[in-house]
């Protein structure tokens, strides 16, 4: 029996538009200093290459798109059910103000099941229609993504942030691919990337967290939990997103698209999911996270995953923040925790299981922002059993005098937090 895409159920040749190589040079010419610098501790190139089979979510390039009209009436704007074939340049005036007529969320269609934890998502998504705004966020990620398809059964040239902390050329170039697509639609933007930094306007109201391969060391090792993550801000709060995973494995890889607008659900492969429905601890399949450094909470979640093992049918620590996100939305696992996660880390994510209908809080149970250090995702209807064991160990740490404050906000960024 041939074997199918499983985003489209056919076999399709790639047809790859535009080399990794190519999109940088689009990005050297428009921000040559920001294409040195990402690649600048490399001394490798990515070729382009093609492949027996391309997943369907992976048309990276799609056609132009009309400049949207401020005054049009967006309020309810329909998913977008598929992406056109070649970049666009939703933005080709001037600036925006992002103080002018704004577009509100629509009201999304699950309701919330916990009222005790305050939704994350932004009431507003601001002068860009919900639609136009979902549809840049996939295609930035479907770009990125396309790069690191082009290189996922290449050697890797692997360097080292920290001991353990691995970075390769394949996140470098994945990242200028995706900086090519916002900053051609959006260049008064704000920008926040993994391996970039802050780029941009710091007085814009819309911020943009990219995460260009969360999951690196898998990806390193072909492992299959790896993902490219973007999601934007208006004021301070998630917007849209889009995660693109990587699913199968060594000489099988195919790819399936999350995404969502505040308030307008949650989508895999165009298709609106939702979190499970599972109400005891003991029959759920829960999943979190260790950072990279070996310190107090590390040796905390250590406990808790101990613990959860005891009373679950089984923790998963699979290594990629925004895949594990992804799971709790799809519903085929009840809960993820991490602590020292990173803006980049989370922005897609949370407001892909919010959308998803699930529940968003700090682990000590607190109100959740992008910028914290800590965060627990459910699907809301074990959010508050999970507390009880994860919400006392973070207060312990609290006392321990571990700092839980704000990680980091781009100075002069207008949020409503």
């Amino acid at each position: 029996m041939p074997r199918t895409n499983v985003l489209s159920g056919s076999v399709r040749p790639i047809h790859t538009h535009s080399t990794a190589r190519e999109i940088h040079s689009s990005v050297r010419e428009s921000n040559p200093r920001m294409a040195t610098h990402l690649l600048s501790s490399s001394s490798s190139t990515i070729c382009s290459s093609r492949f027996n089979q391309i997943p369907n979510s992976i048309h990276a390039f799609i056609h132009p798109v009309k400049p949207y009209n401020l005054t049009s009436n967006s309020q309810n704007p329909k998913r977008c059910s598929s992406i056109p074939t070649n970049l666009a340049c939703l933005c080709s005036k001037s600036k925006l103000s992002c103080h002018s007529t704004t577009t509100k969320a629509v009201i999304s269609e699950i309701p919330y099941q916990n009222q005790k934890y305050s939704k994350i998502g932004a009431l507003s998504v601001g002068p860009i229609p919900s639609a136009k705004l979902l549809e840049s966020v996939e295609i930035a990620a479907k770009t990125g993504a396309q790069v690191v398809m082009e290189a996922v059964n290449k050697p890797r040239n692997i360097s080292y942030k920290g001991l353990t902390d691995l970075v390769t050329d394949t996140d470098k170039m994945s990242e200028v691919a995706i900086l090519s697509v916002v900053r051609k639609n959006f260049p008064d933007h704000l920008i926040l990337g993994e391996e970039g930094g802050v780029i941009g306007d710091s007085s814009s109201d819309y911020l943009w967290c990219i995460d260009p391969l969360d999951g690196t060391t898998n990806f390193a090792h072909g492992y299959p939990s790896f993902a490219v993550s973007v999601g934007v801000l208006f004021r301070g709060k998630p917007a849209a997103a889009a995660v693109v995973e990587f699913v199968g494995g060594a000489m099988c890889w195919n790819t399936r698209i999350f995404s969502a607008v505040a308030g307008g659900g949650a989508f895999c492969n165009g298709q609106k999911i939702h979190v499970s429905q599972t109400d005891k601890v003991e029959r759920s399949l829960l999943v979190t996270g260790f950072g990279y450094e070996h310190d107090d909470p590390w040796a905390t979640n250590m406990n808790l995953f101990k613990e959860f093992t005891d009373i679950s049918r089984g923790v998963r620590r699979l290594g990629a923040a925004a895949v594990d996100m992804c799971h709790v939305a799809l519903g085929i696992v009840e809960a993820y925790w991490e602590y020292r996660l990173k803006p980049w880390d989370m922005a897609a994510g949370v407001l892909i299981v919010e959308e998803a209908g699930g529940t968003v809080s700090r682990m000590d149970g607190g109100n959740f922002t992008v910028f914290d250090r800590s965060l627990l995702v459910s699907n809301g209807i074990l959010h508050a059993k999970l507390l009880e064991k994860i919400g006392v160990a973070t207060e312990e740490l609290k006392g321990k005098g571990i700092d839980f404050s704000l990680w980091y906000k781009p100075n002069d960024y207008n949020t409503e937090l």
